[in-house]
């Protein structure tokens, strides 16, 4: 599984940066892998309302943002982590959330459904200096509507009261168990799932295809990653627009070498497609072939007749229990 957390302190040793630290160790000793995106050394320039992302999907700002939404789509779980600047997330964090109206616009104008969407969750993390009784309420309203943006369920709040000075949170007799217990509960159905890697050459249709759809389909029980021998320049544009016929989002993907899967993950089950492409070898694993054609520089009816014979061979998988 993969977690990404956001950090919105601005201090270098900040409560919250300490919070989200202890959760994250929680995860990478379970077995998960994580990445934390720092907002305030990031350049992330505040939505200007162009429209853009409404009428063409992406926003055209080109910022470390843009680093960003790839990764927003490959996480299971997203960690929102912020203290509290006047009942609300700092600026740096509100910046990058409120350029995540493009994965809002996708979703919500141009009825497009990330894969990911029904399994990924959200949580926040939260301090906040006093002992109000309505201190998160402003961050958990903006945290809602930020992880419904992104494709998340939100999993509730972690806030704590009266942490202020640096060095609090560690001084506080429950915040940093309650953080491991709660990575370790959002944490052990994701890593429960089997893991099945799909494989072609480019890493640019098929294998994205395959993995999309499982995805999409079965992400509760199937870790999935797809990776290619020789990886393309980027996905074939006919791949996302057949997909899109299937109000399925592939934006934000780019084709991945199969050395590039993270360090120590080893699949249950590896599908290759295609003849030409050589396996790796994982030990225990016996690799299934899918003999389908390589529709690059292909027609996008061609295209299309291939995403349906990956989609019918993925239910029968999914079906018969043979992932």
């Amino acid at each position: 599984m993969f977690v990404l957390g956001l950090q919105g302190s601005p201090r270098k040793k900040g409560n919250t940066r300490i919070l989200l630290s202890a959760f994250m160790d929680e995860v990478e000793r379970r077995g998960g892998y994580t990445k934390v995106i720092d907002a305030t050394r990031k350049k992330i320039k505040p939505c200007v309302e162009c429209g853009t992302c409404e009428k063409k999907g992406y926003c055209p700002l080109d910022d470390d943002m843009q680093s960003l939404y790839p990764l927003l789509r490959r996480a299971d779980l997203v960690i929102l982590a912020s203290p509290i600047f006047f009942y609300g997330v700092t600026a740096q964090l509100k910046a990058l959330i409120d350029r995540s109206q493009a994965l809002w616009s996708r979703k919500y104008v141009m009825g497009l459904e990330d894969p990911g969407r029904k399994w990924r969750k959200g949580l926040l993390l939260t301090v906040g200096a006093t002992k109000g009784k309505n201190i998160f309420d402003g961050a958990v309203l903006t945290a809602r509507y930020f992880f419904d943006a992104i494709g998340a369920d939100f999993e509730g709040t972690l806030g704590f009261r009266q942490v202020e000075k640096v060095g609090d949170i560690e001084a506080h007799p429950k915040a940093l168990a309650e953080a491991r217990e709660k990575a370790a509960e959002l944490a052990e159905p994701f890593l429960k799932r089997k893991k099945v890697l799909f494989l072609c050459r480019e890493n640019a249709c098929r294998s994205q295809m395959a993995a999309a759809f499982t995805r999409q389909l079965a992400g509760d029980r199937f870790e999935t990653e797809s990776a290619g021998n020789e990886p393309a320049e980027q996905v074939n544009p006919l791949m996302e627009k057949v997909m899109a016929e299937k109000g399925i989002d592939m934006a934000y993907l780019k084709p991945s070498a199969i050395s590039a899967l993270p360090s120590g993950w080893q699949p249950d089950t590896v599908i290759t497609m295609g003849c030409e492409v050589a396996c790796p070898i994982f030990p225990g694993v016996v690799p299934q072939e899918w003999d389908l054609p390589d529709p690059a520089h292909e027609s996008i009816d061609f295209m299309r007749k291939v995403r349906d014979q990956v989609e019918r061979r993925v239910k029968d998988l999914i079906r018969n229990g043979s992932l």
